[in-house]
């Protein structure tokens, strides 16, 4: 289950393989307003057959003519990485040079890609995931002496029973902005008999279901038969069938935030 430690992630691994480009006789006008009518675009490669010329950002054509030509005002030395570089290779490129996307060529020096900040971020999320799962794997197996196997597969929200009474509003905003950019973290599913049982991610299920989402990546537990599990006792006790019981708690904030507060105000 999971990446062997061993096993480099690559660039090629979580770089966006669809990329939108502009040529280098593109006016300033136009690839401006590409930019602003965009969702997310602060600049774009600069190809010609493919192969990089430049990359453009918003603040190159901040001074140029609208009827000037991209190559005029593109930056032409810039950093790109190899779709087989190391992923922490590429991530202190990204960090240390400030750019929020670094393009990807290959030997020929023609664009296969791009690697932004929040792939790398994604990255390293989708590596931390893994350890809880072992962890609970293991727990599972000692407590209920079962043999259990993991699965990556996606899950239907409706079908998930909570374990996890209530969730805060001010953490439920910032998984909502996860979501949408693409940085969610997998949920942890347990599946006992066909039971999904939900045991981490219960912010995200929340930020999903106001998103209208209706199903989720999730690293799935299977045990080989169906046992007794405490947390689902506690879930039946405390009345959680479905993800509209679990309560969004706006009055108060999470309590690491509470005592982060008052640690300032001490």
């Amino acid at each position: 289950m999971g990446r062997d430690d061993d096993e480099k992630l690559r660039v090629q691994d979580y770089m966006t393989r669809d990329v939108e480009t502009v040529s280098p006789d593109d006016s300033v006008g136009d690839v401006a307003r590409r930019i602003a009518e965009s969702d997310g675009h602060s600049g774009f490669p600069v190809t010609e057959r493919r192969r990089v010329e430049g990359f453009v950002s918003a603040r190159d054509l901040l001074l140029a003519e609208d009827n000037d030509p991209i190559f005029k005002v593109m930056s032409q030395e810039l950093l790109v990485a190899h779709p087989g570089m190391e992923l922490n290779d590429a991530a202190r490129v990204i960090l240390r040079s400030g750019i929020q996307r670094l393009p990807v060529v290959d030997d020929a020096g023609n664009l296969v890609g791009i690697i932004s900040h929040a792939d790398v971020i994604r990255s390293q999320i989708e590596r931390a995931t893994p350890g809880k799962v072992d962890k609970l794997m293991r727990t599972l197996a000692g407590i209920h002496d079962v043999e259990v196997h993991e699965e990556r597969r996606e899950v239907p929200l409706s079908k998930l029973t909570p374990t996890q009474n209530k969730v805060y509003g001010d953490e439920l905003e910032g998984r909502i902005y996860e979501l949408e950019h693409g940085l969610a973290e997998p949920l942890v599913v347990i599946d006992n008999g066909g039971n999904l049982i939900l045991a981490d991610g219960h912010h995200r299920v929340k930020a999903a279901s106001k998103l209208d989402v209706e199903e989720m990546d999730a690293y799935v537990i299977v045990l080989d038969e169906r046992v007794e599990l405490g947390m689902a006792e506690t879930a039946r006790n405390e009345g959680l069938e479905t993800l509209d019981d679990i309560a969004v708690v706006d009055y108060a904030h999470h309590p690491l935030v509470e005592k982060t507060k008052r640690l300032q105000d001490s």
